[in-house]
């Protein structure tokens, strides 16, 4: 590159790095005050000419807005790419809310292989809950998985030892699927050493707030059920370069 051209780019780019800096302060300068207390974490320009994301800590964890470019307006919602149907507000709180599998306590959770078990999903279930038990119906049509079931009894609390008799059981993989797809209590006491109460204190530290809560191979954090398209797409990214977690 010539000498000229390339003093050029350079004073441009350290012109745009200035001017995002600028930016960066005089949004944090005038929203700071104004959110109660939650501390701003990171602001950047979003794929929207003129718009920032600003990235915010509050007790219930990370939350996003949006504001112009001096902090004099901000917006609560979806930032959606329509041009490419996509939902950038929610891919990219599933990055930032990212759980490494491998940092999980998976010998705490009901193991579910199917075919050659190749892609992972990470499950935090309730079995009475009607969000769960319709999943259920669409992880059956899916091969080649293996599922970590942690039995997340919240629903209907009074009824945990159902969750606590299903790994008491001699197939805990069965008495889990006829517990959450059937409602068909296992057979066997809830009397021996379970992981029930730990999932339950695992789940509140990772801010699991509803179920079925999803954690792919990639870390990604999925609140609620999903259809089977998406669900075989999402594996099927996730599983490219991800640590494998089986044990």
């Amino acid at each position: 590159m010539p000498r000229l051209l390339h003093r050029i780019v350079l004073a441009v780019a350290l012109a745009c790095a200035g001017a995002a800096a600028a930016n960066e302060s005089a949004i944090r300068k005038a929203l700071e005050p104004k959110l109660g207390g939650a501390k701003i974490e990171g602001v950047q320009p979003t794929p929207m000419p003129g718009l920032w994301e600003v990235r915010v800590r509050t007790a219930e964890g990370v939350q996003l807005f949006y504001s112009d470019s001096n902090g004099g307006y901000l917006i609560e919602g979806n930032l959606h790419d329509l041009r490419a149907n996509r939902n950038l507000t929610d891919e990219r709180m599933r990055r930032l809310n990212a759980i490494k599998i491998e940092s999980l306590p998976l010998d705490q959770a009901v193991k579910i292989q199917r075919g050659d078990g190749r892609r992972t999903l990470v499950m935090f279930s309730d079995p009475y809950c009607p969000y769960c038990q319709q999943f259920e119906h669409t992880l059956l049509k899916v091969d080649n998985i293996t599922v970590y079931v942690f039995m997340y009894p919240v629903i209907r609390p009074q009824n945990a030892d159902h969750s606590k008799a299903v790994w008491c059981s001699p197939d805990r993989a069965k008495a889990w699927l006829d517990l959450a797809l059937q409602h068909k209590r296992p057979a066997a006491a809830a009397s021996c050493d379970n992981p029930v109460e730990k999932n339950l204190d695992l789940g509140r530290a990772l801010r699991i707030n509803s179920t079925p809560t999803l954690i792919f191979a990639s870390g990604e954090k999925v609140s609620g059920g999903m259809s089977g398209a998406d669900l075989v797409k999402l594996l099927d990214e996730s599983a490219k370069g991800a640590p494998s977690a089986k044990k």
